[in-house]
């Protein structure tokens, strides 16, 4: 299995590549999963109990970390877990490069448990039914 370019994938939406960067941030969102009344249909659509969204979410999840991992391991660089919101992640790059030195690549990869919106499985007796309500995590 080839894995395609980004730049060949969404070839027709780009204007343009930068190239030469230090870092690569990927944002994005799935509107209608995006939010708590979003996901409920999705679910209902694909026939999935909203109390075994948990059961839904962990393989994808899994398979996240498990891609990371792979990645890591690929590259050479080990998964450093952050504890501290205080930390400042660029020192500890300086820190890295200068050990290795400026070779391209994947130079580390930080993992860090952020607070993030998520979703909790409810049940509404009044009304007889069950959906996803907004959840904080952290």
């Amino acid at each position: 299995m080839s894995e395609e370019l980004l730049t060949e994938k969404y070839a027709e939406q780009l204007q343009g590549v930068l190239e030469c960067y230090d870092r690569v941030i990927i944002l994005g969102h799935l509107g209608p999963l995006s939010y708590a009344q979003g996901m409920t249909c999705y679910l209902n659509g694909q026939h999935i109990r909203i109390f075994d969204y948990t059961q839904f979410t962990e393989p994808l999840r899994d398979e996240i970390k498990d891609r990371l991992a792979e990645v890591a391991q690929e590259a050479g660089v080990q998964i450093e877990y952050i504890g501290k919101k205080s930390w400042r992640k660029e020192e500890r790059i300086k820190e890295i490069i200068r050990e290795r030195g400026e070779a391209p690549g994947v130079v580390h990869i930080f993992s860090a448990l952020e607070p993030c919106q998520s979703y909790k499985p409810w049940y509404d007796k009044s009304q007889g039914k069950a959906y996803l309500k907004r959840a904080q995590i952290l």
